[in-house]
């Protein structure tokens, strides 16, 4: 009798896994990345951190940051292109997430969620997103080629190690960092 309910309580936790998965699956697969729709510019960026405070950052906030350029290839412009704009890990240190020697642990079950104003979200784990930990840059990028980002809006989420353009995030309106639970 107790094999029987061992052998139900797995089937039931493999069931229910099933289910989550494929909500999840079709979930994801019906996000797309139309960059022939018309979109809203971003107006503002929105950062939440982990303790649920908020931090609103504006264009003039960012051009007054540090800037770092990172130069890509587009895969959607079929060109080589030049990104200036703010490390992503510097605005998180800003909203006091741990960064650099103290990401250990438990930390590395932090995500970042970057999300457009047309819904778009993309996933970094917050190891993907620190110099300390990676070599390549993810910036919030106002700028491209020297020039504004025009229909990309004021912001846009840009990493220099991603081989195609799949998680850059343009109009750029909110990065929240989440707890992922396993």
């Amino acid at each position: 009798m107790n094999r029987q309910v061992q052998s139900f309580s797995q089937a039931f936790v493999v069931s229910i896994m099933a289910l989550v998965l494929s909500l999840a699956t079709t979930n994801a697969v019906g996000q797309d990345m139309d960059h022939t729709r018309p979109t809203v510019p971003s107006e503002q960026l929105t950062i939440k951190a982990l303790d649920a405070k908020s931090m609103i950052l504006t264009p003039q906030d960012i051009a007054a940051m540090p800037h770092k350029s990172v130069s890509v290839y587009n895969s959607h412009t079929k060109a080589n292109e030049t990104y200036s704009g703010v490390p992503l890990a510097d605005l998180l240190g800003k909203a006091g997430v741990p960064i650099g020697e103290k990401v250990r642990g438990k930390l590395f079950l932090i995500g970042v969620v970057a999300e457009g104003t047309d819904h778009y979200k993309v996933l970094y784990s917050l190891a993907e997103v620190d110099p300390s930990i990676r070599a390549g840059d993810v910036i919030v990028a106002d700028s491209v080629g020297g020039q504004k980002l025009g229909k990309d809006g004021l912001f846009k989420m840009v990493s220099s190690e991603e081989k195609r353009p799949a998680r850059w995030v343009r109009n750029l309106t909110s990065i929240t960092v989440i707890e992922v639970k396993p």
